[in-house]
């Protein structure tokens, strides 16, 4: 079976050291005993193609995917609650942010600039900040130019570098782009900034093949459940940021779908 969790980006390490204690949690349940679990995290080369494998026993996904291009064709885990400003429970926020010389303080300033953002398909890059767009007065093309990075921490850095002037970041995303920055000191913390932020969305879904029998996805939800919530875990879930779990439902995705209607309600279909 394949397990991955592909979409934040943490050190390496911390990450299978993660995977390596929700395996072992797994591998103790009599629900798994017939399940071929992992040793390590594997790194697909194309997430998308990764979501839909038969053989997918766990990943995460994104929430604008999760009710589109994946819906009925993949089974909802769950999700996590991290710490991290913008996220609120199993809620979350795209942080506006641009250069901290930039003085802009809100997106109506940012009309005409460029945008960043990691892919057209992304709740957090590009869904969230389409909704919140298609509520301006400001004439469209709202702005000038966009450039698609094909990940979060690129758009940082196209924002940073001055390729682009600002992006929409997942909170959690951007809570561990600095955190990272500040662990090796390299300064570039300080030179963005976050001027705004989206309305909430469900953070990222955790996902699992709809072949997954239903005895393994309840030991999946308990698993979860425990590195999330016992103390035994703090160590390992503490540099990913997670403080919770949650066996959440497609219909607490709806609201993707309710800023994708509002944005295309309003004539606005790309950015």
């Amino acid at each position: 079976m394949q397990a991955a969790m592909p979409m934040y980006f943490p050190p390496q390490a911390a990450l299978q050291a993660f995977w390596a204690a929700l395996a072992t949690l797994l591998r103790a349940d009599p629900r798994m005993v017939a399940a071929d679990i992992p040793e390590v995290l594997t790194q697909a080369a194309d997430c998308h193609v990764q979501w839909l494998e038969p053989d997918l026993l766990l990943s995460q996904a994104c929430g604008y995917p999760l009710v589109t291009q994946l819906a009925g064709r993949v089974q909802l885990v769950g999700t996590f609650a991290y710490d991290a400003p913008g996220a609120e429970g199993t809620d979350c926020r795209s942080q506006l942010i641009c250069r901290a010389s930039d003085p802009r303080s809100s997106l109506e300033a940012f009309a005409g600039s460029t945008l960043a953002f990691n892919d057209t398909i992304s709740q957090s890059g590009y869904n969230a900040l389409r909704a919140l767009v298609s509520r301006s007065a400001t004439p469209r093309p709202f702005f000038a130019h966009t450039v698609m990075t094909g990940a979060h921490y690129r758009s940082i850095e196209a924002v940073r570098s001055g390729q682009a002037d600002m992006a929409a970041v997942d909170a959690v995303s951007w809570a561990l782009w600095q955190q990272d920055q500040q662990r090796d000191q390299t300064g570039r913390a300080a030179e963005l900034r976050v001027f705004g932020q989206t309305d909430t969305y469900p953070g990222l879904p955790l996902i699992t093949s709809l072949q997954t029998a239903s005895e393994v996805l309840a030991a999946l939800r308990q698993a979860l459940q425990r590195i999330a919530s016992d103390p035994a875990f703090a160590a390992v879930r503490a540099p990913l940021r997670i403080t919770g779990f949650k066996a959440t439902t497609p219909a607490d995705y709806q609201r993707c779908l309710d800023m994708q209607a509002l944005a295309f309600a309003a004539g606005l279909h790309t950015l």
